[in-house]
């Protein structure tokens, strides 16, 4: 398959995944802190790439390991926490809309770091992108005036770090396997997260016991095995076989799937918000259009 094709396949599975992540973040703060629940998305994480990633570790090599640990805090370990404080005290679903910023994020991150070109197209998409985007925030404020906004810069700030993520993986980690790339970030920052979580008192028979903590456990496996490790292996290999604006424009459409998903669990909709996610998904085809040859 073209990887023309196969990019954008890779662009919807991501778009479900992540846009469900949020949800199940939500659900796992019901029973667990939100230092608990980014360290054991990271550990189930780390425990699924261990099983079937293992052997993948022998393609990094000597400096390589650098830039694999960069990849595994700016682009997994922190962004982990930040959106579990975030979701404290923002609704899962605004948390999803902040996170369209990434895109941007990624294309200034790129132009001014990693001497990537500017092009005129791809602004344009991402600003109108990032139209919908702050519709969609503003209808979200109106909806629910009692939300702690201060709480969205935490979003941003994971937002940032998901571009220098996708910056690196294209410049330094190019030519490695993309499940290579995941489970090492993971061998990386599964210590860091364990260590993390003993200081919560997790492994004490009191919070073990504690009402909703087994449930919450289970969304956090799935979104740990699914929403983190098995999805960073498709988003690694979608930034090698396009480009960082292309691979981080899947945030454009996790906000979508995330308000279905608001919806279902009963967050207040309205048709502003819809309409804003059409604005979405055309900034998306904007930025991602090609001229056609004559």
């Amino acid at each position: 398959m073209p990887n023309s094709t196969l990019k954008w396949i890779y662009l919807c599975l991501l778009a479900v995944v992540w846009g469900s992540s949020f949800i199940l973040i939500k659900k796992g703060l019901v029973g667990l802190t939100a230092l608990q629940v980014g360290s054991l998305r990271t550990i189930f994480a780390a425990l699924f790439l261990a099983i079937i990633g293992l052997k993948s570790l022998r393609h990094i090599k000597g400096k390589q390991w650098m830039w694999i640990t960069f990849s595994g805090f700016f682009g997994t370990f922190f962004p982990a926490y930040l959106f579990s404080f975030a979701e404290t005290e923002i609704d899962s679903a605004v948390a999803s809309i902040l996170n369209s910023t990434t895109p941007l994020l990624s294309m200034l991150v790129g132009i001014a770091l990693f001497e990537a070109g500017f092009v005129k197209k791809k602004f344009v998409g991402v600003m109108v992108g990032l139209a919908g985007t702050t519709a969609l925030i503003w209808s979200g404020a109106t909806v629910n005036p009692d939300q702690n906004y201060w709480y969205s810069l935490l979003v941003i700030l994971a937002s940032l770090f998901y571009g220098f993520n996708a910056n690196v993986i294209k410049k330094h980690l190019q030519t490695l396997p993309a499940l290579a790339i995941t489970t090492g970030n993971f061998m990386v920052i599964v210590i860091p997260a364990l260590i993390v979580l003993a200081t919560t008192g997790f492994f004490s028979t009191e919070v073990l016991s504690a009402p909703n903590v087994s449930l919450s456990l289970f969304y956090i496996g799935i979104l740990g095995v699914i929403g983190t490790g098995a999805a960073l292996i498709f988003f690694n290999k979608l930034i090698q076989i396009s480009d960082p604006v292309f691979s981080t424009s899947v945030t454009y459409l996790v906000p979508i799937v995330a308000l279905g998903w608001g919806v279902l669990d009963g967050e207040k909709f309205t048709s502003i918000q819809l309409l804003s996610g059409v604005v979405i998904i055309i900034g998306v085809l904007i930025v991602n259009s090609r001229k056609k040859n004559k």
